[in-house]
């Protein structure tokens, strides 16, 4: 089914809102505690909490929206409700934390086992929006794996040796900033591989 299009601030928004919003709640509440059911919450937990419903509801959006979602929003959605649910049920914030590391490291995986095979599974992915020859989706494929890997390390150290505070900052800005500037950069660099439209002519 082909994906209809919207207004792309607004996919913008139902895609990064979700994360936003639970960054302005966890800064609202962290230093909170809260009661329910017996038992003590911290103001992060509730944080994570309230970001599963939010992003299923984003989720059903751009699906009702644009007809379709991508496999990479859909594993993202499960990796949030399992570590939300994991992090609500045992109260222990480590799962919520460890959720992006196990994110990166299987986009790392999956890719690097495509490698393996002498294919690009992101030429699968994202073929039709970005033309390229395959010698360049070679060579970007390998090095997105290994930027997912080098995310994936950098979020284990940073939960396991900084702040809880330094973490969701870095986790909501700072990564997503990186990889989109790789991603930029990468392009660029391999634009010589770039296939350009063909010209209409009448």
């Amino acid at each position: 089914m082909a994906e209809r299009k919207i207004n792309p601030v607004l996919k913008q928004a139902l895609e990064l809102g979700p994360t936003l919003v639970f960054f302005v709640i966890y800064m609202w509440i962290k230093d909170e505690s809260f009661a329910i059911g017996g038992v003590q919450y911290s103001g992060f937990i509730v944080a994570a909490v309230v970001m599963v419903p939010l992003l299923l509801a984003s989720i059903a959006a751009l699906w009702w929206l644009t007809g379709t979602l991508s496999r990479m929003q859909i594993f993202v959605a499960v990796m949030v409700i399992l570590f939300g649910g994991l992090t609500a049920w045992f109260n222990d914030e480590r799962f919520f934390k460890m959720k992006t590391t196990i994110v990166y490291g299987t986009f790392a995986v999956i890719l690097g086992a495509g490698l393996l095979r002498g294919v690009s599974l992101l030429q699968w992915v994202m073929a039709e929006a970005l033309p390229m020859k395959a010698e360049g989706w070679m060579i970007l494929t390998r090095r997105l794996a290994l930027m997912f890997a080098a995310l994936a390390i950098a979020n284990e150290v940073i939960w396991r040796t900084q702040s809880t505070e330094l973490w969701v900052k870095l986790e909501t800005f700072a990564m997503p900033a990186a990889l989109f500037i790789f991603l930029m950069v990468q392009i660029t660099m391999l634009s010589r591989f770039m296939i350009e439209p063909p010209d209409d002519k009448s």
